[in-house]
């Protein structure tokens, strides 16, 4: 047995253990699908700057076949391409966790004969997965980045797959192939695009990350309904994932240098620290709760639509101390946070399993949660 074939069960027992219910179809196909020939590199972070790790060789083997996310592209630098002291810049593609992969793949429930359509296309091995599953035939998978298509189509031709893999916007113009009974996402969106729910056939099941500015994402699986619609419940797992470039949206953003070194303004206490804000279940929860123009850095918050900035010191030195708390500008952001954290407190800190996403065919998406006395909340997103 060779090196590559043993690490590949590996995986796959990995993925299995670490899911409460997987199908055995989806372990199939990591069995079958190799990750390798897909990952000829991938970037680590040192410092300030991403250094590549480049294959074959048995560090290289280990990590591609670890259930991590493996970072392949920062700032459209290819790992495979990037000189040997590496870059700096912000992460633009990678590779997602097998593990978050096989539930999203399990949700999507994929069936031979299914037409997909996958939109992030990235290093091409989720789409080789999708191959595996319903035949390369029916698999179209999209990516706006010439060098990432064409990589990905040559790597899948190796492993003896041929999808169609295509150049496109994946929130705009629907490609050739449609309408289509599985679409899958490997990109965060802030609401499901219009041109999805069009060519969602009736029945059919959409799965997508839904992202935040705070970085509590969750993935959404949501079934067509016959009135044009879309709704669903999200996945267990917490999900980061890169925007989708055409959704703006979707983007966090960075707040101004000017904004997180300037620390004045109107000064108090808290019991709710800037910490809750890294519990991932809460922060899906409070960034629902948020305007959607609100950006995070630490512990600072700030709304660029009216200048509001809360910026919120935890005392790391004195645990058990109130966080101090400055807030500027027309609101304080941070009241908003305490009044989420209140609020998921008191529904016994729901978990994204127990919300749920409906999207109307005329526009407006919903995520709702009820509580076991009735009682609803929602939010527009």
């Amino acid at each position: 047995m060779t090196a590559e074939l043993e690490a590949r069960i590996r995986l796959a027992r990995e993925v299995e253990r670490g899911a409460s219910v997987l199908s055995s179809r989806v372990v199939e196909a990591f069995l079958n699908v190799p990750r390798h020939p897909f990952v000829p590199a991938f970037y680590r972070r040192d410092g300030a700057k991403y250094v590549p790790t480049r294959g074959p060789g048995p560090a290289w083997l280990r990590a591609v076949y670890a259930d991590e996310v493996l970072v392949t592209e920062v700032d459209g630098v290819r790992a495979e391409d990037a000189p040997e002291g590496g870059v700096a810049g912000e992460a633009t593609s990678s590779s997602t966790a097998p593990g978050l992969m096989a539930e999203m793949l399990d949700a999507l429930d994929v069936r031979p004969g299914n037409r997909v359509w996958e939109v992030g296309t990235g290093t091409g091995y989720n789409a080789g997965l999708l191959c595996h599953l319903a035949g390369a035939g029916g698999v179209t998978t999209v990516d706006r980045t010439a060098r990432l298509v064409d990589a990905a189509r040559e790597r899948l031709r190796e492993v003896g797959f041929e999808p169609a893999v295509l150049r496109a916007d994946g929130a705009g113009t629907p490609p050739a192939g449609g309408p289509f009974d599985r679409i899958i996402a490997t990109c965060a969106v802030r609401r499901v695009p219009p041109a999805w729910l069009e060519q969602c056939v009736t029945g059919g099941v959409i799965v997508a990350p839904i992202g935040n500015a705070l970085g509590g994402g969750a993935v959404a699986c949501l079934t067509k309904l016959p009135g044009g619609g879309a709704a669903g419940r999200f996945l267990h797992r917490p999900a980061a994932f890169m925007p989708l470039r055409a959704d703006a949206a979707a983007e966090p953003g960075k707040i101004p240098a000017q904004v997180t070194a300037q620390v004045t303004g109107r000064r108090r206490t808290s019991v709710v620290g800037a910490r809750v804000l890294d519990d991932h279940a809460f922060s899906f929860w409070a960034g629902l709760c948020l305007p959607r123009t609100v950006l995070r850095d630490g512990g600072t918050l700030h709304d660029p639509a009216d200048g509001s900035t809360a910026h919120v010191d935890d005392h790391r030195d004195h645990p058990g101390r109130p966080s101090a708390v400055t807030t500027s500008g027309p609101r304080d952001l941070w009241q908003l946070v305490e009044s989420a954290w209140t609020g998921w407190r008191s529904h016994h800190r729901p978990r994204r399993e127990w919300l749920t996403l409906t999207v109307r065919a005329d526009g407006p998406q919903t995520v709702g949660f009820t509580a076991p006395d009735g009682g609803t909340t929602s939010w527009l997103l």
